[in-house]
């Protein structure tokens, strides 16, 4: 069990380490500009989605996830970021041209720069990972479907949404904690 715990945390390291900083960092600096954020993502990325949401609004952002009956639409000046492995979930990619369509700014969290996600994106996160197509240029995994691709993901935002915060002043663990949910 041990040896299979470090191949997989080996694996996320390498991906991880291929990130290109500039594209964090864009990312985050549109979180930081946007009136409102909202995330979309279909099966295990939506997953990633929602933590990532979950996280945005603890750390005071004003966020939705699409799809939710609560969320409204999407105008100029909002951001929507799309998670998805193969940048080519037909849903999504509707989902990004209508928010295109209001004025928003696109963001695509994925493996592949040329899908039709990303073009139709303002900026593209690029995740250099394995993903359940198994396509030649992803790197070899012993983990099964996209569990590298979800798992690089959840790390990569997390830190993204650590970079963010920092930039602003003021935000502790303590006020953080006082936007997690108490209906528990």
């Amino acid at each position: 069990m041990k040896q299979t715990i470090q191949t997989v945390s080996d694996e996320i390291q390498h991906v991880l380490s291929n990130i290109e900083e500039d594209q964090a960092e864009e990312l985050a600096n549109h979180l930081l500009s946007a009136k409102r954020i909202f995330v979309s993502g279909e099966g295990r990325s939506g997953l990633m989605g929602k933590a990532f949401a979950m996280r945005l609004m603890h750390a005071g952002f004003t966020v939705y996830v699409t799809g939710e009956t609560i969320t409204p639409s999407i105008e100029k000046g909002d951001l929507l970021v799309v998670i998805s492995g193969s940048g080519s979930t037909k849903s999504l990619h509707q989902f990004a041209l209508s928010a295109k369509e209001a004025g928003a700014v696109i963001a695509a969290v994925t493996t592949n720069p040329k899908s039709a996600i990303a073009e139709e994106s303002n900026l593209t996160l690029v995740v250099p990972a394995a993903t359940k197509k198994r396509l030649q240029e992803e790197p070899d995994t012993i983990q099964p479907l996209g569990n590298q691709f979800d798992q690089s993901v959840h790390l990569m935002l997390d830190a993204v949404i650590i970079y963010a915060v920092k930039q602003q002043e003021g935000h502790t663990h303590e006020q953080m904690a006082k936007r997690h949910a108490n209906l528990e």
